[in-house]
């Protein structure tokens, strides 16, 4: 009778078990600026990952994916370190992700290593990001792999000579500013001057003067999302334009969606990034259409996409791993990861656990009756040069 009973339990257990109802949730804490000055950023991966499960559904593996999403205001790194810290100890997440600037990423990479828990980096791009923890995978770009190809496309293409460089004075600008300078030297141009502008409320025209007065052939400028239409404005207030002085840059300054709102000023602008609401596959325009339906006051931008794919890097992980894989099966299954993105192509660096992704050429212009990031050109499947 002893055996008999025990062999009903046992098989109850087996049997509740296989249906996956002792299968606890996989726990995503996603970290946002929702509020504050980079509110944009935090929103734009928001509604990616609330597209991508609610396209893909929310049981992977047999495991229900539970969504916590914490806003940080995107300013205090001693506020995202500490909901990093409620998230793996109090709610037990399996993954972190999200983290919408540099500093933040920082302070939350020694929390991730502790844990063991994978950190994907959804838009934070300073070269160095990885290397503060073996936990943290990128899916979002550098700023290195942007602005290498723009000052080779410079001098090369565009036949510019001499320029000044104007980035915002944190993380992601001081990389803009040294691999600009790097590249754009080495391709035959020559940097008349580096000028710095503070994160925290800029005020670009004291500067743009400055720059008017050195007469370069371009300004090349690199500042968060956010800030361009502000940026767009002085340059043509201080009169660098009808100066004969071209911009150029890296992406975030004509951000895809607030590009209806600065209008004309942006029109014939040359950047290079790594996503457009306007790159032309089939993957992007179901893409967009489906974002703008989820959020039809908003445009898909460059952030969305790293929001987006962290997501499918996730899914894809738990796939691959199994339901009861832990922090380190998680992470060895990001390693080496391609798929096909709204972007294009992309991967997992193995080594180095960044993305490898296309950087296009795009020039903003009118696209049916709105302004676009129009690509024209492209360097294919590009590493971060910073980590070199």
């Amino acid at each position: 009778m002893k055996n008999i009973i025990n062999v009903f339990v046992v098989a109850i257990c087996v049997t509740y078990s296989s249906f996956g109802f002792s299968a606890e949730p996989f726990k995503i804490g996603l970290i946002l600026p929702l509020s504050g000055p980079f509110a944009s950023t935090g929103k734009q991966i928001e509604t990616a990952v609330n597209l991508y499960m609610q396209q893909k559904g929310d049981m992977v593996a047999g495991r229900k994916i539970e969504l916590i999403v914490k806003d940080d205001g995107g300013t205090q790194p001693e506020v995202t370190k500490r909901i990093a810290q409620e998230l793996t100890i109090k709610d037990k997440v399996n993954v972190l992700a999200g983290f919408g600037l540099t500093p933040l990423a920082f302070a939350t990479a020694p929390i991730a290593t502790q844990a063991k828990t994978p950190m994907v980096v959804m838009a934070a791009a300073t070269s160095s990001i990885p290397s503060k923890s073996p936990y943290i995978v990128r899916t979002s770009m550098t700023i290195p792999q942007l602005t290498a190809p723009m000052a080779d496309w410079a001098v090369k293409i565009g036949k510019v000579m001499t320029a000044v460089t104007l980035v915002t004075d944190y993380g992601p600008g001081i990389d803009a500013e040294k691999v600009f300078t790097k590249h754009f030297s080495e391709a035959g141009g020559k940097v008349l001057a580096m000028l710095r502008v503070p994160l925290q409320n800029p005020d670009f025209a004291p500067f743009f003067q400055k720059v008017k007065d050195m007469k370069p052939d371009a300004l090349f400028v690199f500042a968060p999302s956010g800030v361009g239409a502000t940026l767009l404005k002085q340059f043509t207030e201080k009169g660098l334009p009808a100066a004969g002085i071209k911009l150029i840059g890296a992406g975030d300054v004509l951000d895809d969606d607030l590009l209806p709102g600065i209008g004309s000023e942006a029109s014939g602008i040359i950047t290079t990034n790594h996503y457009s609401a306007a790159h032309d596959s089939v993957e992007n325009k179901t893409y967009v259409a489906a974002f703008k339906k989820l959020a039809p006051n908003m445009r898909p931008n460059y952030m969305s996409v790293g929001g987006y794919d962290g997501m499918h890097l996730i899914y894809e992980a738990l796939k691959k791993a199994g339901p009861d894989a832990d922090g380190d099966k998680l992470l060895a299954a990001m390693k080496g990861m391609s798929w096909i993105s709204p972007r294009g192509p992309v991967s997992i660096d193995s080594e180095t656990r960044d993305i490898v992704q296309n950087v296009y050429v795009r020039r903003s212009e009118k696209l049916k009756g709105e302004i676009y990031n129009v690509e024209f050109d492209k360097v294919e499947h590009v590493k971060d040069p910073g980590s070199n």
